[in-house]
Order: C-alpha cells, then sequence, then structure tokens
C-alpha cells in the first residue's frame, strides 16, 4: 500500500512539534474524515472546502478547494506534512520547494479508501489505530453485504453527478465498487473511467433500474425532459436522492453509511 504514496519532500519545520504529533494539512475532505476518525483530529491544523461536516473542524482553517491550494496559509500553519490527491500534484508543488513533506494519494477506488487510512495513520502517528479502524470497517461491511444475499436479481444503478452534460461514475471509482457489494450493477459499465461524461443515447440503451444522484444536481428540474422521461426508472419513482451527498460520494472511513443507504433502495429491486 505505501508504494501508492507519493512523497514530494520530507524537511521538517523549525516551528513543527514533536515528530510524535505532526501537525497535518488535510487537502481533500476524506483524508480529514480519516485523520479524524483514527484520533488524529487534534493534529490537524488545515482543511478543505466540504470538511465542515467533520465534528471537530469549525475552527479550522479552510486552505484549499478542488482546484486551488492556498501556499501562504498553509506554510503559514507550520505543518510537518500536507496530505492529497494526485489531481493536485501541480497545486502542491509549491509546498514542495518551500520543504514541506507532501503526501499524495489517489481516492478513486474502493481500494484506496483503506489504502488512505493506512496512510494517515503513518504520517500522523496512528497506524495501530488505522488498522483497527480498517478492520471494523471490512466487519461491517461483510455484515451489510450479508443483507444482499437473497436477491434473485442484480439491478442495475445510474448514478447521476450532472446533467448539462451527463456525468456518472465508471467502473474504475468507489461508488461503483459499492453498489456492486450492494447487490446491483452499474449502469455505465462501458464509461472506462472512474467518473466520466455519458451520453443520453447510451443512458436510453442502458436503462437503468434505479437512478441515484444528490441535492446538488437537482435532477428534478429534468426529469420532465429526455433521455430522463423515457427511462423506466423515472416512469416507476425509482429516482433516489442521497442526502446528505457525502454519504455515498465521499471515499472515507464512514462509506458503509452509504453502502448501507444502497442496500435498503435495492432490496425491493432485487428480491
Amino acid at each position: 500500500m505505501k508504494a501508492l504514496v507519493t512523497v514530494m519532500a520530507c524537511v521538517l519545520l523549525a516551528a513543527s512539534p514533536s515528530p510524535s504529533h505532526p501537525r497535518i494539512v488535510a487537502l481533500v475532505p476524506s483524508f480529514v474524515e480519516d485523520l479524524f476518525a483514527i484520533g488524529a483530529g487534534p493534529q490537524v491544523a488545515g482543511v478543505s472546502v466540504y470538511s465542515g461536516n467533520v465534528p471537530g473542524t469549525k475552527d479550522l482553517p479552510v486552505v484549499a478547494d478542488f482546484s486551488s491550494v492556498d501556499t501562504e496559509k498553509i506554510v503559514a500553519l507550520h505543518p510537518d506534512a500536507v496530505l492529497g490527491i494526485p489531481a493536485q500534484a501541480r497545486l502542491v508543488e509549491p509546498l514542495q520547494r518551500a520543504g514541506i513533506n507532501v503526501v499524495l494519494v489517489s481516492d478513486d477506488g474502493y481500494a484506496d479508501i483503506f489504502t488512505d487510512i493506512t496512510v494517515a495513520g503513518d504520517v500522523s502517528g496512528h497506524a495501530r489505530e488505522a488498522g483497527e479502524l480498517a478492520a471494523r470497517l471490512v466487519k461491517e461491511t461483510d455484515a451489510i453485504v450479508a443483507r444482499t444475499k437473497g436477491f434473485k436479481r442484480v439491478p442495475s444503478v445510474f448514478v447521476v453527478l450532472g446533467t448539462g452534460p451527463i456525468w456518472t461514475v465508471g467502473p474504475k471509482s468507489y461508488i461503483a465498487r459499492l453498489i456492486e457489494l450492494a447487490g446491483g450493477r452499474n449502469a455505465a459499465g462501458d464509461l472506462g473511467m472512474a467518473y466520466g461524461q455519458y451520453s443520453a443515447e447510451a443512458l436510453l440503451r442502458a436503462q437503468p433500474d434505479a437512478i441515484v444522484t444528490d441535492p446538488s444536481v437537482h435532477l428534478d428540474a429534468v426529469l420532465g425532459g429526455e433521455p430522463w422521461r423515457s427511462l423506466t426508472a423515472v416512469r416507476l419513482g425509482h429516482v433516489y436522492t442521497v442526502n446528505p451527498a457525502a454519504m455515498l460520494e465521499r471515499p472515507g472511513p464512514h462509506y458503509n453509511e452509504g453502502l448501507r443507504w444502497l442496500v435498503e433502495r435495492l432490496t425491493p429491486l432485487g428480491t
């Protein structure tokens, strides 16, 4: 797992605390959740946008979003390490030049959930707690998945992340894996990537059994138009909005909540 980690630099700043309690900045919400879940919350010095739902982050400075990183603010926080994802590699180059240890780890796939927890544990000095958390999550997942054993069919699910253009999840995404664990299959299995644009024609051909979306998409506003009104799932009312969206869309330590939510909605379609 550690081979997946990209360490940009490893120089501790003079103002940093003891290495046994390193100060950490997390550039994506899932890492914020990981750190707090393993007991490293007091060590978090800065967070990204959309991390406000994590208890304990209310007064922490926001230093990044998905397209920008506030280098000056991060340097002023004197972090021992910065956690982010590979897509942020260009954005964190100034931090590397400043001598800050930057660790970039993928969060696209299901296995990445556990890799990220492991890395968060290693970086924060909470490796034991990270291992215990991962074991608990796997055990909980197994119990949830057991509820799908009685499914007589495998319902197809199309996840709507955007409507103009249509944006969805592909087989390489962790959400697609959650759909499989929930007893279903991803209707956009032909996408060929983790997330991407999907054509209306392909969606009409797929005719998913269920559609899953989040409140920010405002899918209700377009259901009366094509291709949506021609989908059997829409006509039958099998359109489900996950709220809060992070329950399903954030690859962090609370993914089982999203998995449980999926199982509850797919059970009538699979039995």
